[in-house]
């Protein structure tokens, strides 16, 4: 399962609101630090507001910052609030023309994982994640910055090994 790009920088956007909780950070700070879009950026903000996450201050000197406390902010809730949707094949989206929907089996077992997914999300919030200012650095060669599951095939493809 993936996240989509725009619930990685919603996500990436609340850190960095959360280490700079003492003033206001504007949209073009935060798309030049994380090197984002401003334009995709503002549509990140713009629905973390009206998902009541941030809080927006228009102006001159305007910007945004949460809106409550860490601790509040539900990670489940926000994944929730930034995915289009968790259609992960087919048969669960509108358009859905797959031959086999009405007896398949399959979408049990992809609901089962989908839940156990997000359930992961919802144990957590914004404060579980705490960084400093100072961590707001990006890695010297950010191509060895390795994350998830290292995960193998063996020679005849048919079973997987994790490490």
């Amino acid at each position: 399962m993936r996240l989509t790009t725009f619930s990685d920088y919603a996500l990436r956007v609340l850190m960095y609101a959360a280490s700079h909780k003492d003033r206001l950070i504007t949209i073009e700070e935060t798309a030049e630090f994380y090197n984002i879009s401003r334009g995709h950026l503002m549509k990140v903000v713009n629905i973390l507001t009206r998902a009541g996450f941030v809080r927006g201050v228009r102006g001159r000197s305007g910007g945004f910052m949460l809106a409550r406390p860490p601790g509040e902010i539900e990670l489940g809730a926000v994944v929730r609030a930034t995915e289009p949707d968790f259609a992960l094949v087919e048969c669960f989206g509108r358009d859905n023309k797959c031959v086999i929907s009405r007896d398949c089996r399959l979408p049990n077992i992809l609901n089962e994982a989908l839940s156990a997914f997000v359930s992961v999300f919802d144990r957590y919030t914004l404060a579980d994640l705490p960084l400093a200012v100072r961590n707001f650095v990006p890695p010297d060669d950010i191509s060895q910055v390795l994350r998830g599951p290292k995960i193998e095939w063996n020679s005849n493809q048919t079973e997987r090994e994790e490490r």
